[in-house]
């Protein structure tokens, strides 16, 4: 009798310890499942807000930017400030928005933009006699292809590839809409070896 009791009294603690395992690791599961989900959300929230991955495609922005390279796309900014000249932005093609393109901005909102003789001429109100641009992020040979003046409207900016011989550009379809603009190429995290943060660079402007 009493070793009957003493194995009802064991079973019964060994069916805590069971119990309180499982609670343990149900609660430790949900817990689990519940990081998991913040982190998904997090994650979901910064890519679609903050910061998008981008990959390069084609020709057109070389040698500062070639084919497959892994960008990340800074939302943010242009959420408290203006486009700058001189920032490399991602924006939606006017003629399909569903297709991405990669260019540096040149030409602000109300200027005026002529090409002539393989240059760049900004006319604006701080220079209204124009002056042509200092392009120091370019090869120092490369000449700007197309003889054209083009106005720009006060909602829009004018972009072209670093690769002049070879983009597809406002030279071609305008100027863009401020609305088009996504964000601006803010980090290159592939391949390692070209790893690099961007900034507008300096310009005679």
């Amino acid at each position: 009798m009493e070793e009957q009791k003493n194995n009802n009294e064991k079973w019964l603690a060994i069916r805590k310890r069971i119990l309180k395992f499982l609670v343990s690791a149900g609660l430790f599961l949900f817990e689990m499942v519940k990081i998991a989900v913040l982190a998904g959300i997090t994650i979901g929230l910064i890519r679609y807000y903050l910061f998008k991955p981008f990959y390069v495609k084609g020709a057109s922005m070389e040698p500062n930017f070639y084919e497959k390279e892994y960008l990340i796309i800074d939302e943010l900014s242009y959420r408290f400030r203006e486009p700058q000249r001189g920032e490399v932005i991602v924006f939606r093609y006017p003629e399909n928005p569903k297709e991405y393109f990669l260019k540096r901005i040149i030409g602000l909102p109300g200027e005026t933009i002529k090409i002539s003789l393989g240059q760049v001429i900004v006319y604006n109100k701080e220079h209204p006699e124009g002056v042509a641009v200092d392009e120091s992020y370019l090869p120092a040979d490369l000449k700007t292809e197309g003889d054209r003046t083009i106005k720009i409207s006060d909602t829009q900016y004018f972009v072209m590839g670093d690769n002049r011989p070879n983009s597809y550009d406002s030279r071609r379809f305008g100027p863009i809409d401020r609305s088009l603009i996504v964000g601006r190429a803010w980090l290159r995290g592939w391949p390692v070896s070209r790893a690099a943060t961007f900034k507008a660079p300096a310009m005679n402007i």
